[in-house]
């Protein structure tokens, strides 16, 4: 003991101290060097590859969003010109497939007697050389200064150093919250990378831009509800009030650009009227509400228009505006005016309550854009979530019942085309929704939660994101094998499937009955032939039986080759019957669907056996397995009103 009383540290204790507090720094310090090495990688690669020949081309809405950055990046505006059209082909040596372009206008400001004293009117744009881009510019904007200086490049790079910025940001808030650090370091890394979040980096559209804004302003504004207080001008920096306007301007951004999000701002000022901060509460939703109005404005003063999606709109195809003298935007273009979301789909009351629940059910485990398989730690953070109550914090509650509440919106007001529409894979409208989830997230004690995040997200989605480019070209391919082919088909999007991107085996005419379209969701079935379709042989095939009219059975007529037994369903119980060669089988199925813009019914067929032509029927030249030819009827037994 010294003069003072206290204990005398040990011979050796000041360099054992330091030495434990290197240890200690070095752990703290080993998730940031993890994730920087990733980012070296991934950005190496992001700035090396071929984005046109590795990404297949245009996808989606590419053409638009990349067609409107190139212009931002290298014209300064947002008008499409024959210049556009030229840099553009000169890149993909094809035109802007699906490209969205509409008229522009000239709006005019004028004094009136009348509240509220002026009025506003347009006319059309006299200036014919120009057209507009009819999709919202905050993303290319963004975008366009990588664009600028990478060239297509710049589109990956700024998504991959997005991305790994949110992580960042993810892994900060955990540590912040009292979290391991690596468990906080694992379940930010996949939160994100087990979903079908990195996807979409390789989408030049603007999901991931979306995601970050989210993620961003989340964590600026609920970063000081589990950080102690601030010892550095950093940490200082994100507890101020600027910190939490700067969230505003995000999530702003981000519903200008992606309406859906409209609802995300709730939590933060729900937060502050529960603390009785009325001022600032409303000092925040004002500066959103401005942000998205001001954002609204600038289209308007651009194009002439407020909303990006209305006055006269269309998308093109094959020949483009100003491809010569003939391609006018008048002559060519499909219209696609979006004034009113979802206007027709509201308008239809029957049968809602029962969509509803089957797209309910759609959302949480549905096979091509269920919230279960595409977005697997989220789930795993809900359980945890449920099961430490004593975490619980009040913004937890609204930024669950905001996301519940725009759920329901979607599912609700877009029931045929709730995931995003154009067969997107995963849900792409709840995409920029799913950050928010991030940020109930408890103290993480142990690595437990990352580890189930890890090996649920990979058991579904580990086949789709180690070959991004082939998932987001062809994303109808992943959804038949692994753990997704055991899901339930989303049969109230039938005509938003990802199927409906391939080609000839979607939407097919079968028969006689010009209101029966079949479709093809994998590839143990050929096309329809003048005696049936083939199944495959030692497999099972589904098949979307779409119909203009309910039905109450299938009726499969079958013949083979090779003696085998057939399973089948319609959704009304499996039947299997025997079939023998060179004989015909019937087999009838009682067939459960679901209504959508008409009624579809999913018909699975499984055969034991099957024979190659070209091995067994000299001199046949069939290379195909073949296992059951099948002719399907539909039968209506009971009288309808």
């Amino acid at each position: 003991m010294d003069r003072m009383g206290r204990r005398a540290a040990p011979v050796g204790a000041g360099p054992e101290r330091k030495v434990y507090m290197i240890g200690s720094v070095a752990r703290r310090a080993s998730f940031p060097l993890a994730l920087g090495l990733a980012l070296v990688v991934a950005s190496a690669a992001a700035w090396s590859v071929d984005v046109v020949r590795t990404g297949y081309g245009v996808k989606g809405d590419e053409a638009t969003y990349v067609a409107m950055a190139l212009s931002v990046a290298h014209d300064g505006d947002l008008t499409y010109e024959r210049r556009d059209l030229e840099r553009f082909w000169a890149i993909y040596q094809t035109g802007p497939e699906g490209i969205f372009l509409k008229r522009g206008q000239t709006l005019r400001l004028r004094g009136s007697s009348a509240f509220p004293f002026v009025r506003l009117s347009s006319r059309a744009d006299l200036d014919a050389s120009r057209l507009y881009f009819g999709k919202a510019f905050a993303y290319s904007v963004a975008v366009a200064p990588f664009v600028r200086v990478f060239g297509m490049n710049g589109f990956l790079l700024f998504h991959v150093w997005l991305l790994g910025l949110c992580v960042y940001a993810g892994y900060v808030f955990l540590r912040a919250s009292g979290g391991d650090d690596t468990g906080a370091g694992l379940f930010a890394a996949a939160f994100l990378g087990l979903s079908i979040t990195p996807l979409y980096v390789v989408w030049l559209t603007p999901e991931i831009f979306h995601v970050g804004l989210v993620f961003l302003a989340y964590f600026l504004w609920f970063y000081r509800e589990v950080a102690p207080p601030a010892s550095t001008s950093w940490g200082r920096a994100i507890r101020s009030d600027h910190a939490a306007l700067v969230a505003a301007v995000l999530l702003g951004v981000a519903t200008f650009s992606k309406p859906p999000n409209l609802l995300l701002a709730a939590p933060i000022v729900l937060l502050l009227w529960g603390r009785r901060q009325f001022w600032r509460g409303l000092l925040v939703g004002t500066v959103f509400v401005a942000t998205v109005a001001g954002l609204f404005g600038v289209n308007a003063l651009v194009t002439g228009d407020f909303n990006y999606q209305g006055g006269e709109r269309k998308t093109y195809y094959g020949t483009f505006p100003f491809q010569h003298d003939e391609a006018t935007f008048d002559r060519l273009g499909i219209p696609m005016s979006t004034s009113e979301v979802g206007g027709d789909e509201l308008r239809e009351r029957e049968g809602t309550l029962t969509r509803l629940g089957w797209n309910a059910w759609y959302f949480v485990a549905g096979r091509h854009a269920g919230f279960v398989p595409y977005f697997f730690p989220g789930v795993a953070l809900l359980a945890l979530w449920a099961w430490r109550r004593d975490a619980w914090r009040p913004w937890h509650w609204s930024i669950l019942a905001v996301l519940g509440a725009s759920a329901f919106i979607l599912l609700f007001a877009l029931p045929y085309s709730w995931s995003g529409g154009g067969g997107p894979p995963g849900n792409r409208y709840f995409l920029s929704l799913y950050p928010a989830l991030f940020f109930i997230a408890p103290p993480l004690g142990s690595v437990r939660l990352p580890v189930v995040a890890i090996a649920g997200g990979a058991l579904a989605l580990a086949h789709i994101l180690v070959n991004p480019f082939v998932a987001a070209k062809w994303p109808w391919i992943h959804t038949q094998q692994g753990v997704l082919r055991w899901l339930p088909v989303e049969l109230t999007m039938v005509n938003d499937l990802p199927v409906m991107l391939n080609g000839a085996r979607a939407r097919v005419p079968y028969g006689r009955d010009p209101g029966l379209l079949l479709y093809f969701l994998d590839e143990g079935a050929w096309l329809p032939e003048p005696g049936g379709m083939w199944v495959a042989g030692r497999t099972e095939t589904q098949v979307i039986v779409r119909t203009d009219r309910p039905l109450d059975h299938l009726t499969l007529t079958l013949t083979a080759n090779v003696a085998q037994t057939v399973w089948a369903t319609a959704g009304g119980g499996w039947r299997v019957v025997e079939v023998a060669p060179g004989t015909v089988t019937t087999l009838d199925l009682p067939a459960s669907g679901v209504a959508t813009r008409g009624h579809a019914y999913l018909l699975k067929v499984r055969t034991s056996s099957g024979a190659v032509p070209a091995l067994t029927e000299f001199p046949s030249r069939d290379p195909r397995l073949l296992g059951v030819m099948m002719q399907i009827q539909g039968r209506v037994d009971r009288a309808r009103p």
